[in-house]
């Protein structure tokens, strides 16, 4: 967690450098307790609600938009022993086990899915809100999001092929031993590269933030 919060300083500390800005720098020193201090204020901030909006649907929309995000992180290996002939497996109160919680068969093709999903989540935010301006909004998010789907699916192809398998214990056994067995090595980087660009843009981050439409209302 504490890794996280250094990681979401870091980001927006690069981000205010490319648009020349200064950043987070008034919680803590050198701004790095701007992430804690932002989590407190969203606990506290006041829930509003459209008075034209669908109440069930409006409360419902942020739900299936965080879900999916989660749920991806029960077919993730946290941990485990490979080297040495281990398949990962570590002894927890008297058995051995895998350190994560599912590993289907198609464990990639689950984690594509929940990608999709989210994309729901943001339009009928929009089109729940009882405004045609969120609704613009959310028409330009998901179209992002949609578009950016192919490029995130096929980096991902190119790990499956190396690796034989769509589980992604799989994957990662099959990685162990040296760097050079390393997905990342033996595809030069390139599908790295290319699910880094579309995952920001999955993300709507800088550079890709156009559905806040920052320049059209400065």
């Amino acid at each position: 967690m504490v890794g996280v919060i250094f990681m979401i300083w870091f980001e927006r500390k690069v981000i205010a450098d490319m648009q020349n800005r200064i950043g987070p720098n008034r919680a803590g020193r050198w701004g790095l307790g701007q992430t804690l201090a932002d989590g407190i204020k969203l606990i506290f901030k006041e829930d509003l609600r459209p008075d034209r909006a669908d109440k069930v649907v409006y409360r419902l929309a942020p739900y299936l938009s965080v879900a999916p995000a989660f749920l991806t992180f029960t077919i993730v290996p946290i941990g485990g022993v490979f080297t040495g002939g281990e398949d990962g497996a570590v002894e927890l109160f008297g058995r051995r086990t895998w350190l994560q919680v599912a590993d289907p068969p198609v464990g990639v093709l689950f984690l594509l899915a929940m990608s999709s999903i989210a994309v729901y989540g943001i339009m009928l935010a929009g089109w729940s809100s009882g405004s045609k301006y969120p609704l613009l909004g959310s028409v330009r998010a998901s179209a992002q999001m949609v578009s950016y789907e192919a490029a995130l699916g096929l980096s991902v192809v190119a790990v499956v092929l190396l690796s034989g398998s769509l589980s992604t214990h799989d994957i990662v056994a099959a990685q162990a031993g040296s760097i050079l067995n390393w997905n990342l090595i033996a595809t030069a980087g390139v599908p790295f590269a290319i699910f880094c660009v579309a995952a920001a843009a999955e993300l709507n981050r800088p550079p890709f933030d156009l559905v806040e439409a920052e320049q059209e209302l400065v």
